[in-house]
């Protein structure tokens, strides 16, 4: 690995998401401005910038889905759309004023720590690479469109789009489209689609719970009063926290309230679906919580328009003229939307990362990532993970773990740089008793429950979700607990141990 020779960054930041972008405002409050965010894209905005899928939005309340740091008293609807999201992206950009240190079309491929200087040398595709002292991986689990295992999925020979990868300027009108997935983006496209399209089938594998999503807009004296009186915003935002904290006894766990909000989803299916057989396809055979809830008013109506059809019969293969199903028929299509999300990596590295003697991130993780808190991995110094391994939320806002990832990273970088060390690496100890207790706790989990669903590898092993409440997941990580961490000083002659290492 080459790097260029000009003095290393004090952090790099490889991800301009909302992760990226929200790491790199508060290095900036925190008074660290040699910092740097490498982004491989053209544009910042992560998911957001990659999915612009008729319909996409977010089922979590924008009051929520958004930094506690960076409030937004203009949400015009309970619920945001993409473009929205992007768009309050951008503007948290432009009023911290960080763009300089973004740097688009910059992918870097790989990372290996030199413990001799106590950096990172990270390679990036087209240049010399740089060095950092600090190194924020906060390139997302959902970068990559995930494709389903079915035979002759290339040899198709109509139109194909994912849904993380949408192709605006396809006609539908007239088209026979064929919508394969029923998970959270497809409940949004397929309403879009059966507006747009001649005809669309459905393929369905597994029905999901559906809950009700009633999307205010947000009035005029609100944004005022949000705008002007920024408590209100705050307490708005805490009623909504609090009330997805409520929701976690319901889905994390089988409980009495699991089967409350399976009564909600039964209400929902028989209010708008009159049909008794339709209905019946559509009831999921598993406890609410396994697999994310989804939350739509739109998705069961446009099931039942004229021009759409669910087809329950399990996918055979695909052929070129369309998708052959188990009991022989072979549904014609123009074009296969592949509504199937992202490839969820639960046991590798989305680039390769060498740490410490040579040991290589990805091996150690083949059989399910682990790591200490969710941010820090014991062998890979000044290397901090934001929605790491077990920091998935089942009820709440992805951001509340996520903010909570990101302040807990800036302290511990800003002891790497007060301090002047070399290194800080979390004890391999503290890290397997930490996880130990986690897969333990998931145990106990609807999630862990045997069911199955993209939160576990193929062995059962979760590495994707957090089994508690978000109050849990934000209480661990307000301090920078240091015995639980070796701390390697930068001393001229020489490397001295500094107390709590």
């Amino acid at each position: 690995m080459t790097t260029t020779s000009t003095a290393p960054l004090d952090v790099a930041v490889i991800g301009a998401g909302f992760a990226g972008i929200g790491a790199a405002i508060r290095l900036r409050d925190r008074g660290i401005t040699n910092f740097a965010v490498f982004e491989r894209g053209d544009a910042i905005g992560g998911t957001w910038r990659d999915n612009t899928y008729p319909g996409a939005a977010c089922d979590i309340p924008s009051r929520l889905y958004s930094y506690s740091f960076a409030p937004n008293p203009d949400w015009s609807h309970t619920y945001s759309g993409s473009g929205e999201i992007l768009g309050y992206i951008d503007a948290m950009v432009a009023k911290s004023g960080i763009a300089p240190r973004i740097r688009l079309r910059h992918n870097v491929t790989g990372m290996v720590f030199d413990e001799a200087t106590g950096t990172w040398e990270i390679s990036v595709e087209g240049s010399g690479g740089v060095r950092a002292r600090a190194v924020v991986l906060a390139s997302g689990p959902l970068t990559e469109p995930g494709y389903p295992d079915i035979p002759g999925i290339d040899s198709f020979a109509g139109h194909t789009i994912h849904s993380a990868r949408w192709d605006h300027d396809y006609d539908f009108a007239g088209k026979r489209v064929a919508v394969i997935g029923t998970g959270a983006s497809a409940v949004q496209i397929i309403p879009e689609l059966v507006e747009r399209a001649g005809s669309v089938k459905v393929f369905q594998r597994t029905p999901g719970w559906v809950l009700p999503r009633v999307n205010r807009r947000t009035g005029v004296l609100a944004k005022e009063l949000y705008r002007h009186v920024p408590g209100a915003q705050t307490f708005a935002r805490q009623a909504w926290f609090y009330g997805h904290e409520s929701v976690a006894l319901g889905v994390v766990w089988n409980t009495p309230l699991t089967r409350v909000v399976e009564l909600v989803g039964r209400a929902q299916l028989r209010r708008q679906v009159a049909d008794p057989w339709l209905r019946r396809q559509l009831t999921p055979d598993f406890r609410a919580g396994c697999k994310r809830l989804l939350m739509t008013d739109d998705y069961y109506p446009a099931l039942q328009r004229e021009n759409c059809k669910l087809i329950t019969w399990p996918i055979a293969r695909i052929a070129p003229d369309g998708i052959r199903t188990a009991e022989g028929i072979e549904h014609r299509a123009d074009c296969i939307v592949f509504a199937t999300g992202f490839e969820v990596s639960k046991t590798g590295t989305p680039i390769p990362i060498t740490g410490r003697d040579g040991r290589v991130l990805a091996d150690e993780w083949q059989r399910g990532a682990f790591a200490y808190r969710s941010v820090a991995v014991s062998g890979y110094p000044n290397l901090f993970l934001t929605f790491g391994p077990n920091s998935g939320p089942g009820h709440n806002s992805a951001l509340v773990y996520m903010e909570a990832q990101i302040d807990y990273l800036v302290r511990a970088i800003g002891l790497i740089l007060d301090r002047d060390l070399r290194m800080l690496e979390v004890r391999r100890e503290r890290q397997e008793r930490d996880n130990a207790a986690i897969q333990r706790r998931l145990g106990a989990t609807t999630w862990n429950s045997g069911c199955r669903s993209w939160y576990l590898t193929e062995d059962g092993y979760n590495a994707t979700m957090y089994p508690g409440f978000a109050t849990q997941y934000r209480n661990q990580l307000r301090e920078v607990d240091l015995d639980d961490y070796t701390m390697v000083a930068r001393a001229d002659g020489g490397i001295g141990l500094l107390a709590g290492g």
